[in-house]
């Protein structure tokens, strides 16, 4: 598996494989796209799949009766895998294999639920989260008469839940020596977004982070590109759903790429590209609506200036701290500040501070700032306001600026010279024109 021409990584997100209908398009997909050498497919949870596994892990932890969003979830993916095995005609896949690997993993995760405890939040979030993977790749593997290859111990990570942080060379070592010869048979499917310990408990790789997983899988086994499908018809310049008269870029370099998903761009997950970037692995943004469309070629590349690029991220938390004594804002200050943030892994989004106060912009989370509340409200004065939305123009020009800020009541701003964010109130409800 040295030679890069001889796998392919195919990518599906949950919109892809949501019901029997669109694993048959993934199917078609597959089918009619299937390269010369070999295929690796990463498939993430079934549409909103690990939203409602969230749900019910808090129900769980919380004590909370969760049998009614846990037999609706039951019955989702029981259902999909009946009409996919019904309309194959005993064809596709062996019913009984595929029915007792399904209920297997659902009776596995209703074990796991009744074994919370109140400890260990982030541990036993990825224990139970990771089912949705588990589950939507049985499924698909059947669906396509796959191998289904279970990926958390081969990609090795640490302790860190929730975010697991690699240890590539153990990860290399082991999809080297258990991929290829899977692959001289029949396509792979596996899992995006998980990982394991050396101890065999799951991790989670953070959310969307089954993109990052195609990479991984992708720099290990040299292919030859990484393929994602979505359901926009490229790398677009902005949501298609928020901002009107969108614009696909053909192609974009790695660090273009790098700095927009870094700053809340949808598409991709933010550490996927660097893996590719390192081996020269061109990424493909391709639409499983119209497979045949040019979509996006992400890779080494020189381009013209391009279009600006509207990034908002929801669900913001502005906090700022000020000293008790309105004393400046001092570097030991900060140090207190950043260490608090890193030990309740709330991440900065954007920061600034004037003299006696430091401001930062986060993802809102009840739980994580409730926890920063009670390591600082003894050193400092916090504010805070949520139901915030963050908003950033790469590559901006005044009439990029004016567009988005006309109107709105700016919390904070800040720009540089390719780069202007800013935080305000949420409640858009239409298309930013």
């Amino acid at each position: 598996m040295q030679e890069k021409h001889r796998l392919q990584v195919y990518k599906f997100g949950g919109a892809s494989v949501r019901d029997a209908e669109a694993i048959r398009n993934l199917a078609h997909i597959v089918s009619a796209n299937a390269p010369q050498g070999h295929l690796l497919i990463v498939v993430s949870a079934m549409g909103k799949t690990t939203n409602a596994l969230e749900e019910i892990f808090h129900l769980a932890h919380s004590g909370q009766d969760y049998d009614t969003p846990l037999a609706v979830l039951r019955e989702y993916h029981q259902n999909v895998a009946t009409e996919l095995r019904q309309e194959s005609g005993g064809q596709i896949g062996t019913d009984d294999a595929e029915a007792s690997q399904l209920e297997t993993l659902l009776t596995q995760l209703s074990a796991q639920l009744t074994t919370l405890t109140p400890a260990d939040y982030d541990r036993q979030y990825d224990q139970i989260v990771s089912y949705g993977e588990l589950l939507a790749t049985s499924i698909v593997a059947q669906a396509l008469g796959a191998h289904w290859l279970d990926c958390r111990p081969l990609i090795r990570t640490d302790h860190t839940w929730r975010e697991g942080r690699l240890d590539w060379p153990t990860t290399e070592y082991n999809i080297r020596d258990e991929v290829p010869r899977l692959l001289l048979t029949g396509p792979v499917v596996t899992q995006g977004f998980l990982g394991g310990t050396a101890s065999g408990a799951t991790t989670t790789l953070g959310r969307e982070g089954s993109d990052y997983t195609a990479a991984i899988f992708a720099y290990c086994l040299h292919a030859e590109s990484v393929t994602i499908w979505k359901d926009v018809a490229g790398l677009l310049n902005a949501d298609p759903k928020i901002f009107a008269d969108t614009v696909r870029y053909p192609e974009i370099s790695y660090q273009e790429t790098i700095e927009m998903a870094y700053y809340g761009a949808s598409v991709i997950h933010p550490k996927t590209i660097k893996p590719l970037a390192v081996q020269h692995i061109p990424l493909y943004v391709k639409s499983f609506v119209d497979p045949m469309a040019e979509g996006t070629r992400i890779g080494d590349c020189r381009h013209a200036a391009l279009a600006p690029a509207f990034i908002r991220k929801t669900n913001q938390c502005l906090i700022s701290f000020e000293s008790k004594d309105l004393t400046f804002i001092s570097e030991e200050n900060l140090e207190v500040i950043f260490g608090a943030l890193a030990q309740v892994r709330l991440k900065i989004n954007l920061m600034q501070n004037s003299a006696i106060s430091f401001s930062v912009c986060t993802d809102f989370s009840a739980y994580r700032l409730d926890k920063l509340l009670d390591r600082l409200r003894d050193q400092f004065t916090i504010h805070y306001n949520t139901e915030l939305e963050l908003y950033t123009i790469k590559n901006y020009d005044p009439a990029s600026i004016q567009r988005l800020t006309t109107g709105r009541e700016l919390l904070l701003e800040q720009r540089t010279r390719l780069t202007f964010q800013f935080v305000s109130r949420g409640g858009l409800n239409e298309f930013i024109k």
